[in-house]
């Protein structure tokens, strides 16, 4: 496995496929370039989902993230893509992902996009970015 960067998503069985579990997984060093500014964005993601035969593999989750650092995106297309991208990769029964962006100009965004059945995932408390007040 490649210690850089990079888009290959890998995973492996779910170890226990008939029974519906959540996975909680944060990130909360994100970062992209705003397309508009070129100023960097930071971001915290939150990841859950509800496995089916598959899980993420997170060394490759964690470089996954890592390879946006150096492009510009909207908040709601990474987050979209990257919550595609992980649907193509592990075809959950369920998954969430909620990105909180830093501040930037006094606003603080946050995107939730979800795939799949919404109620096998339980409810989620707020999440709370870099900069953001809870």
């Amino acid at each position: 496995m490649t210690t850089q960067p990079n888009r290959e998503l890998e995973s492996f069985d779910n170890p226990n496929p008939g029974r519906d579990y959540e996975v909680e997984i944060l990130c909360p060093e994100f970062t992209c370039l705003c397309p508009k500014t070129g100023q960097p964005d930071f971001a915290v993601f939150r990841l859950r989902y509800v496995p089916a035969l598959r899980c993420v593999e997170l060394k490759s989750l964690k470089l996954y993230f890592w390879s946006f650092r150096d492009e510009g995106h909207f908040h709601e297309d990474v987050t979209n893509r990257i919550l595609d991208d992980l649907v193509t990769e592990l075809s959950p029964r369920a998954m969430e992902l909620e990105g909180v962006f830093n501040i930037r100009g006094g606003l603080t965004t946050t995107v939730v996009a979800r795939h799949g059945d919404s109620s096998l995932l339980p409810p989620r408390h707020r999440l709370s970015g870099l900069n953001t007040v809870s």
